[in-house]
């Protein structure tokens, strides 16, 4: 079973990848060696947390911690760089970050196969929403908080991560919700993760926490969806 969701995995990344090469051959050749980069750092991430979930879910356990604590350091650190300004904003963004992040430690610690189901369906959400909407991207989501999304991009992710989500349905099969349900939940909280670190980059007047991560905005740029996807797992779990 595991083999055959890994050449899942990269039968999507070949696709991806095939995406890319279609996006950038309209950009610049320093635009797309970026774009490149960030395509590779992705598939490095993809793999070191897949790999931590399905060897040993302790790494997993410990990667939760990693982010969370990378999380916090990077919304701290944007505040005082911004001169401490928005102090109650900032407030409220912490509190809620925090209830987040409980949740997601507490997903953290789940069944191997419920964590899995989760993770994948919410990279190939972020993956495919992106490739989706650069390629056929025309009509702006919510421009005034985050201007690069589209709903052909929200579109396409959806479309892709719930026949994901089907391919998918026996790692969840003990589960007590429906599977298409249970997706749906993770996608919406995914999305508003998302969505919460562009309203909060926009206050600070920043594109991006850090260039920490290769192509990538930072740790929460990269695990914002993650984190509120399993937020919502965990609380599937204690509700139901």
């Amino acid at each position: 079973m595991i083999r055959t969701i890994y050449i899942i995995i990269l039968i999507y990344f070949a696709l991806g990848g095939m995406g890319f090469y279609l996006i950038n051959r309209r950009k610049t050749p320093e635009t797309a060696r970026e774009s490149y980069v960030k395509f590779g750092t992705y598939f490095l991430i993809i793999n070191v947390i897949f790999f931590s979930i399905v060897l040993h879910t302790m790494a997993f356990r410990f990667l939760t911690i990693l982010i969370i604590l990378a999380g916090f350091i990077e919304l701290s650190t944007l505040f005082v760089r911004a001169g401490r300004n928005h102090t109650l904003f900032f407030t409220w963004s912490l509190f809620i970050y925090s209830a987040f992040s409980v949740l997601f430690f507490i997903f953290g610690s789940g069944s191997r196969d419920q964590i899995l189901f989760a993770f994948l369906v919410l990279s190939i959400f972020d993956s495919f929403s992106q490739i989706s909407g650069q390629l056929w991207g025309h009509h702006k989501l919510i421009p005034q908080i985050s201007p690069g999304k589209t709903w052909e991009g929200l579109l396409g992710g959806v479309l892709v991560s719930l026949f994901s989500a089907w391919l998918l349905r026996d790692l969840i099969r003990d589960t007590m919700t429906v599977p298409i349900i249970f997706t749906i939940g993770i996608l919406a909280f995914a999305f508003l993760g998302d969505l919460f670190s562009s309203v909060y980059k926009r206050r600070y007047r920043v594109k991006d926490f850090n260039r920490l991560i290769p192509g990538h905005g930072g740790f929460l740029d990269r695990f914002d969806s993650l984190i509120a996807g399993g937020a919502w797992v965990a609380l599937c779990s204690l509700i139901i």
